[in-house]
């Protein structure tokens, strides 16, 4: 019995959690001031620490990693074997006052209109190089500044919709920018999942701290972008590289939350200069596209060739004026580091005025006079002036991309820039139950609205690993939640709020080929793995029985499993390991129409399945092991059949469920009703078919050939029967779009139909192994008919 520790006093509490506490010395601390005392916005915070007993901090903590783990939420690391690993949570909120945090927006919108104005520029008269008053070779050779833009005139009227900006705190505390962030700013999404977990952590405090929220945002910015397609047309969408990105989970969790299709390039095509989403309806408009990649990936006939990513032809609607990108191609140069040594110029040129926010001190090389005045100096940092402007680490800036040419500051001075080594402001974060100071950089997100330029309020700080580290994830760093807070209650707004709820439309989006495919995949992988489970665990039953000896039975039950591919020798088949790996694969495709849930019990049986294969000293020799990976199957199915809305892709995971049942029963009765069968094969049958107990109250006799038939084959009430898995099919496609007779799938209404109505209308007694084999051969049709109609 384990003794609870005593109680401590608050004062005590207060006192051992800043004890340790060091603010870094001649840079700005958000906890305490100058005079080492806590700042006022601070002191609720700590005084809600301090009211914690021993161990209550670290069970909070635990509360807030496991929503994480249960939502999904990953960061995948490349380059490390592709891992994924949970979301690196800071556990403690950065507080930021609104007074504070509107100075810093005000500064950020002037700057936001600064780069809209360059890039218009740009890829318009380009007058700022003409007059000399932005180096062509800054322009020129970036990368990111694509030639078939130029003249290309957005949509939408703008190029810039969403925008981010690295900020940090100067030594006198105020706020200077790190980079910008133009091409496909990611984090807006994980600044949700970080308010989420950091809320459950601290809800007390969370409720009665009148922090800013974050849904009106994205209210907004949703309302902004069904508002840009052109002419009123066409769904607004997301594009996304796929499962693959190191921000795949973002892409998902935004597209839910805000409604969205989230789409791939293989998902479009473009007509006649439109952008066309392929669906099981038929081909789409896609009015607005929010892009998530790269541009150069975006269309490989006129940008990068090389990319397996875009839709080809893209390019062409954007000239049309029928597609509005969000961001426009090509604005990633606006990150191109060495533009941050002209922008406080530029700002005075084009808006005759001086930027309100300074960024870091940046020297472009390609002058001499000022090639020469860097050279003299030994506490700058040397860089690439091409690579993208990326946010400072600790006190020096992140790794630099590589050059396509072999470049030197002595032979290709125009590539490099130098830049002032900075340090950051620190703030506090936990360490068990004490407070520590740690260098830290917020990301502040704003959006184009119908009433201009709108701030993310609060919500993604990254936080350095050490007191000397680095801001940076892949250096052991951690992302914190951002609160601002007001002096007074603030609105608790939602997504569906006001006017915004009244005008909500129940509606179903079509429904993209690929997704219907996956989930179409899903429900057979799922359905498969779960049949492979019954088939070992029956196998290894009887084997356990016969004591070893190799019984008729068995040889005659493991012809099935061999032409299954199913190894018996290893605990874990690779063929079934093979199958849920299918399965997670193609839930991932599908991360945005997946719930929650249902995502993590699959992870969950994938984690298991790995974890039972790698413990060479567990025998199975009895099938527990699969016993209890059956159990978590259907737990999966469940949930996703029982639970998930009746649209469209539920109705294609249906289908492909009930194929694979339906295909999987036929083969194993042919097998086991033959004549050569041994003894005992019916009884295998009936337990694989999950149906003894009903066949126990059905048939007051031992199993025979027509009772086993009449039960797996014929019996329409018998959810395992061929017979109602193919009754499923029938009623499933004619529900599909234009899935009727006279519809564009009535090939494969008709087939449905048929072995539908030959299965209802056949005897158990004219059911032999060559009629199996038949209507297995049907079903693969059926199959076949499925992709010709909606998933090709």
């Amino acid at each position: 019995m384990s003794v609870p520790s005593p109680r401590i006093s608050r004062e005590r509490r207060r006192t051992a959690l800043l004890e340790t506490y060091r603010a870094f010395p001649g840079t700005h601390d958000e906890l305490l001031d100058a005079g080492g005392a806590v700042r006022p916005l601070w002191r609720g915070l700590v005084d809600d620490l301090a009211r914690m007993q021993p161990g209550e901090i670290e069970n909070r903590v635990a509360r807030g990693d496991e929503y994480l783990r249960d939502a999904g939420v990953y960061l995948r690391q490349f380059g490390a074997g592709d891992a994924e690993r949970v979301w690196p949570l800071s556990h403690l909120p950065v507080l930021i006052h609104e007074t504070d945090w509107s100075d810093l927006v005000a500064g950020l919108v002037q700057r936001a209109e600064l780069l809209e104005t360059i890039a218009a520029d740009i890829y318009g008269e380009n007058r700022l190089v003409a007059d000399g008053h932005l180096p062509a070779a800054i322009v020129a050779q970036s990368p990111e500044w694509l030639r078939p833009m130029v003249g290309v005139p957005p949509a939408s009227g703008h190029r810039l919709h969403i925008v981010a900006f690295d900020v940090a705190r100067s030594v006198e505390g105020n706020w200077w920018v790190l980079g910008d962030r133009t091409q496909a700013p990611s984090g807006a999404g994980f600044a949700l999942e970080n308010r989420v977990a950091t809320a459950r952590i601290f809800s007390e405090l969370y409720a009665h701290t009148n922090v800013h929220r974050l849904a009106g945002f994205f209210r907004d910015f949703r309302s902004s972008l069904q508002s840009l397609a052109p002419g009123g047309e066409g769904r607004a969408a997301i594009l996304t590289p796929g499962p693959h990105s190191d921000t795949y989970f973002e892409h998902a969790y935004i597209a839910r939350y805000l409604g969205l299709s989230l789409l791939e390039g293989e998902d479009l095509t473009v007509r006649d200069s439109r952008l066309m989403v392929r669906t099981v309806s038929g081909p789409q408009p896609v009015g607005v596209l929010w892009r998530r990649l790269d541009a150069s990936y975006a269309d490989p006939l006129e940008l990068d060739d090389r990319s397996r990513l875009g839709t080809p032809g893209l390019m062409s609607a954007l000239r049309q004026g029928s597609l509005a990108m969000v961001n426009a191609l090509g604005v990633g140069v606006l990150e191109t580091r060495a533009l941050l040594a002209f922008l406080p110029r530029l700002s005075e040129i084009l808006h005759g005025e001086p930027l309100a926010l300074p960024n870091v001190a940046t020297w472009w090389c390609g002058d001499e006079a000022t090639r020469t005045a860097v050279a003299e100096r030994s506490d700058l940092h040397r860089s690439s002036a091409l690579s993208t402007s990326l946010p400072y680490e600790g006190d020096i800036p992140l790794s630099t991309h590589g050059f396509s040419i072999d470049a030197s500051p002595a032979t290709h001075p125009e590539l490099f820039v130098a830049q002032e080594i900075v340090s950051l402001g620190s703030t506090p974060a936990l360490d068990g139950e004490r407070l520590v100071a740690r260098p830290f950089s917020l990301r502040v997100f704003l959006a184009r609205t119908a009433d201009g330029w709108q701030a993310l309020p609060g919500g993604y700080a990254r936080i350095a690993a050490g007191e000397g580290g680095a801001a940076s994830l892949a250096l052991g760093g951690k992302v914190a939640d951002v609160w601002v807070v007001a002096d007074r209650p603030v609105e608790a707004i939602s997504l569906l709020s006001g006017e915004h709820a009244a005008n909500l439309k129940a509606q179903q989006g079509a429904l993209p080929a690929r997704a219907a495919d996956n989930l179409f995949w899903l429900g057979r992988y799922v359905e498969r793995a779960e049949d492979t489970m019954r088939l070992v665990r029956a196998y290894r039953v009887r084997a356990a029985e016969a004591g070893g000896e190799e019984t008729p039975l068995l040889v005659h039950f493991g012809e099935l499993l061999e032409d299954l591919g199913i190894d018996l020798a290893q605990r874990i088949p690779e063929a079934l390991s093979a199958t849920i790996g299918s399965a997670v694969f193609s839930a991932s495709k599908v991360r945005d129409r997946f719930s929650v849930d249902g995502w993590a019990a699959l992870k969950d049986l994938a984690a298991t399945t790995q974890s039972m294969s790698e413990k060479d000293e567990v025998s199975d020799a009895n099938g527990r092991i699969m016993g209890v990976l059956l159990r978590k199957i259907t737990g999966f199915s469940g949930l996703a059949h029982e639970n998930m809305y009746r649209f469209t892709g539920w109705r294609f995971m249906r289908i492909g469920r009930s194929l694979e049942r339906a295909i999987a029963t036929a083969s194993m009765l042919g097998l086991m009703i033959a004549d050569d069968a041994p003894e005992g094969a019916l009884d295998i049958a009936i337990e694989i078919g999950d149906s003894v107990l009903t066949h126990r109250r059905r048939f007051s006799l031992e199993a025979s050939v027509e009772s086993v038939v009449a039960l797996l084959a014929l019996d329409p009430m018998n959810p395992r029967s061929i017979l109602f898995q193919v009754a499923e099919i029938n009623d499933q496609v004619q529900l599909l779009p234009d899935g009727g007779l006279a519809g564009r799938a009535g090939d494969l209404a008709r087939a449905a139909l048929r072995l539908h109505t030959q299965l209802a209308t056949t005897q158990a007694g004219e059911v032999d192994t060559a009629f199996l084999e038949r209507v297995h051969g049907e079903l693969e049709i059926i199959s076949d008919l499925v992709a010709a109609a909606y998933l090709g």
